[in-house]
């Protein structure tokens, strides 16, 4: 990435460093509103120097900037507290959740604004992670099309099982032997295929130049928010950016194409998505496949616009839910009574309504939230701990107040950090740091029980609730449920794995692996034994 270079580079530091001296210089006579709370300036958090403020925090690597977030709220709790980047609006770290909860309730005062937009504009354009107002509303109500009900249910019915046992059968390909195996790339190869299929209709892979080729552009992207002269930098550091843009870009462009052809050829059409129901699996999932991109195409018409809402869209269905598995998994591994826990569940799931010879391929449909509590709680608690999207940002269009009396002039950015809110001691207790599924379970254990948005935000709240949160949990808790039966999973090495630039949360250096098949045959005989019991 960019700022990676820019650290391999020593003679650059100079050249950067008059780039430096100068904007703060500018700095100086830069006037921006004031930041009070009750007529008073708000504290600033640890390492705030003179002049450059919290400049150097957010040039570090950004797992170093979570635990410097974490820091901020173990130091501050739930007090706002500012945050000065010269150059920059005037901002501020919020941690209390009545804040976060006005934030979500006023969507119109906080929005992406110029300063969210002007980063990310290159990759997702006019896409909903931009868009406000109308344009906003009909890319939200495109994907509210494509997640219908029908569509779920052929999703978890009929492609998540199909994609889910071709990767099962790899694995199996890989088990006993000394092969090493990244389960990040078979994650993400499962939610490739999904919504390259499901969404446009189209056959993807998780390593083809397009993935490749997102995944370093969503890190370019990602320094801009940190590093204050991206404008600059860019200039000399910046080509391989912009040319994985470019693939990006025209990946999106083939991706409307098709979909324009196939309209016109009928041989997808999002009017006849209700029907499917009554199909044969196979014509199910043809169906359906394309209807969002379909209902895009319906609702907004412009093809360039539609090719950037299908790129957002793209990265929210597949990226996000794919990291999370892949943390799930990591966690499950350095926690292996949870992964009993989570094999009893199955266990006792399958003995209720499948056929004990069946349980070395067992019918991933018979997982679900509701059937598989445990595994479910076992999926909020790796996006707690390791949310996908760790950060988020906001920009005042207005002067405003928020509830703890803090008062923002109009274009002051705010900032929530998911990876430090979700750790507080204060929202989830003295073992917020621990791995502990249970906090998500009622407390007779049948039932997963989620927090409130201003808690538990990784969802997000408000207008801008995530439109895919059933379907994450859907893949979740089938994928969970039948690798964790059906495999051993060993990690290469015991150390600690760390996020690497990005807007979401890919782990650096994938998760690497021993696959080992499990032996069936103390299941099978507790399987017939409780059938004949029953």
């Amino acid at each position: 990435m960019v700022l990676n270079d820019l650290k391999e580079l020593q003679p650059a530091h100079y050249a950067l460093g008059v780039v430096i001296v100068g904007l703060l210089l500018r700095a100086l006579f830069f006037t921006r509103g004031t930041i009070t709370r009750h007529g008073q300036p708000i504290k600033k958090p640890p390492n705030t120097l003179p002049l450059v403020g919290n400049g150097i925090q957010f040039l570090q690597s950004r797992w170093k900037l979570f635990h410097w977030f974490a820091k901020c709220e173990r130091q501050f709790g739930y007090e706002t507290v500012q945050l000065t980047v010269p150059t920059l609006p005037p901002g501020v770290l919020i941690q209390d959740p009545r804040n976060l909860e006005y934030v979500f309730k006023n969507e119109g005062v906080f929005t992406k604004g110029t300063f969210v937009k002007g980063r990310s504009w290159d990759l997702f354009g006019n896409g909903i992670i931009n868009a406000d107002g109308e344009l906003w509303k009909v890319q939200r109500k495109a994907g509210l099309s494509f997640l219908n009900t029908a569509n779920l249910r052929v999703l978890t019915d009929v492609a998540l099982p199909q994609y889910l046992f071709e990767s099962v059968d790899d694995l199996r390909s890989h088990a006993g032997g000394e092969d090493v195996v990244d389960l990040q790339h078979v994650f993400h190869e499962i939610t490739t295929k999904l919504m390259g299929k499901m969404a446009y209709n189209m056959e993807m892979h998780a390593d083809d130049e397009f993935s490749t080729s997102f995944d370093y552009a969503s890190g370019g992207t990602a320094e801009r928010f940190q590093n204050p002269l991206w404008q600059v930098t860019e200039i000399f550091f910046g080509s391989k950016l912009r040319k994985s843009i470019k693939i990006v870009k025209d990946f999106g462009q083939r991706i409307v194409s098709k979909a324009v052809r196939d309209k016109a050829d009928g041989t997808c059409n999002s009017s006849k998505v209700k029907e499917v129901l009554s199909q044969e699996s196979g014509d199910k999932l043809d169906q359906i496949s394309g209807s969002l991109i379909q209902s895009l195409l319906d609702a907004i018409g412009n093809e360039e616009m539609v090719a950037d809402a299908a790129l957002t869209y793209l990265s929210a269905g597949r990226d996000t839910t794919g990291q999370a598995l892949t943390w799930t998994f990591y966690l499950l591994m350095r926690n292996p009574e949870a992964t009993a826990k989570v094999r009893q569940e199955v266990q006792h799931c399958l003995s209720e309504q499948q056929e004990a010879e069946e349980m070395e391929r067992p019918n991933p449909t018979l997982f679900n939230p509701i059937s598989t509590p445990y595994t479910m709680a076992v999926f909020y608690e790796a996006l707690r701990l390791f949310p996908p999207i760790p950060f988020e940002i906001r920009q005042c269009t207005q002067d405003a107040t928020l509830p703890d009396g803090t008062f923002l002039p109009k274009d002051s950015v705010l900032v929530w950090c998911l990876w430090a809110m979700q750790r507080s001691k204060i929202t989830w207790g003295e073992n917020a740091d621990d791995f502990r599924p249970e906090r998500f379970l009622s407390e007779d254990g049948s039932k997963a029980i989620s927090r409130s948005t201003s808690e538990f935000p990784v969802f997000n709240g408000g207008p801008r609730t995530c439109l895919g949160k059933k379907m994450a949990e859907a893949i979740a808790v089938q994928v969970i449920a039948t690798m964790a039966w059906l495999f051993d999973f060993a990690p290469l090495d015991d150390r600690e794995r760390v996020s690497k630039s990005s807007l979401t949360m890919p782990m650096e250096g994938g998760l690497p692996v021993v696959v080992k098949a499990r032996s069936m045959g103390a299941e099978i005989k507790a399987g017939t034994a409780a059938k004949t019991v029953n």
